[in-house]
């Protein structure tokens, strides 16, 4: 699996696309925003793009995704609980950023807790962490977690949003990603990569 970081909008979110080597076949991660700058990389690389996956609903990691869909005829895939924040600003946050994102269309896709996606070779299974939103998921392939605002390099997400609860974001880590092999690489929704061994010593959320 080879996986494209491209540090999109004014969170300076991470939109990652990932794909099989063998076959072209690539899922685009949370594209918040800079949607061109996502479709150089599609194109440059010569992707097919099976799906447009979601962590959760704000609309940092969510605000490309109309145009994408249109343009890459893709489907988009997030959990139930987080689905009415593509069309409702107070719940994708945007509306207490002083933005306006648009509605984005109805998801195509509800995910659930151990479902799995298939991009080329590569097998993608569900996660769903609850605790940053209600509808946060994470996706697991053979090597790497994509956690979105779940866990972060030294650091965890934000509970204090609706939706948001803080015993169960801790729940969700503590049960659902620190069980994970130690060698496992995170792809975190903000900031730099680490691994799941790293995060056991480093981060001072982490029991």
């Amino acid at each position: 699996m080879e996986v494209i970081t491209i540090e999109v909008g004014p969170l300076a979110s991470n939109c990652y696309i990932l794909y099989c080597q063998n076959t072209k076949r690539a899922a685009i991660v949370d594209p918040g925003a800079e949607e061109q700058s996502i479709i150089n990389q599609i194109q440059r690389n010569k992707l097919d793009v099976q799906y447009i996956l979601l962590t959760h609903g704000h609309f940092d990691h969510i605000g490309a995704v109309k145009y994408l869909r249109e343009e890459l005829n893709a489907p988009v895939a997030i959990h139930a609980e987080d689905a009415d924040c593509l069309n409702d600003d107070s719940k994708n946050l945007s509306f207490y950023m002083g933005m306006d994102i648009g509605g984005q269309g109805t998801a195509d896709i509800m995910l659930k807790n151990g479902d799995k996606l298939y991009v080329g070779d590569i097998t993608l299974k569900v996660i769903h962490t609850p605790g940053h939103s209600r509808g946060s998921v994470c996706f697991l392939s053979s090597r790497a977690v994509f956690t979105g605002d779940t866990l972060f390099h030294g650091s965890i997400g934000r509970s204090d949003f609706p939706g948001g609860d803080f015993k169960e974001l801790i729940n969700s880590i503590n049960n659902k990603l620190m069980v994970l092999d130690d060698n496992c690489i995170i792809y975190p929704g903000h900031g730099p990569v680490s691994t799941i061994g790293r995060e056991k010593v480093i981060n001072p959320y982490i029991k």
